[in-house]
């Protein structure tokens, strides 16, 4: 097994996750190859990064605070070398403040992954579909409260 591949691969899933809940989309653009497709549950497909960056920067954007844990790792190289699959445990949990929701999840992400020209790992499919979810209302919990939500300011009208 090649384990510096397994160790960029990891990485690379990790970077992933951090920059989908950093809202950081040029970095998560980075982490896909340009016809990357994607599919989430049965009804979001995606064909190519820019569409699926597009969906999440317009759906995720500002108004939703999310965290995607991703553990578990099974990553498999090709015996090319140039192409690997991995499954992930993936638990996330996503505050939406303007309805006051708070989802709580789980899935399994299962990947491929593509060996770039410039020697670097990227994404080429990606998706999962749920294990389990939850959705609470966070008024029926009278003492949660969002207590830090750094893209709140972003959401202010600006003064003209």
């Amino acid at each position: 097994m090649d384990l510096q591949a397994v160790t960029e691969i990891t990485r690379l899933k990790y970077r992933y996750a951090r920059a989908l809940d950093t809202k950081d989309w040029d970095e998560l653009a980075n982490t896909l190859m340009p016809d990357a497709h994607a599919v989430y549950g049965e009804h979001l497909v995606f064909d190519s990064r820019d569409a699926f960056i597009g969906f999440l920067e317009n759906t995720l954007g500002t108004r939703l605070v999310t965290e995607h844990r991703c553990s578990h790792p099974e990553i498999d190289i090709d015996e090319d070398g140039r192409n690997a699959t991995g499954v992930w445990l993936l638990s996330d949990t996503v505050i939406i403040p303007e309805d006051g929701m708070l989802l709580r999840g789980s899935a399994h992400y299962h990947d491929r992954y593509s060996l770039n020209e410039d020697g670097r790992w990227r994404i080429s499919r990606t998706g999962y579909r749920r294990n389990w979810e939850t959705v609470t209302c966070m008024g029926d919990a009278p003492s949660l409260r969002l207590t830090i939500n750094p893209w709140a300011l972003l959401q202010q009208p600006r003064a003209s």
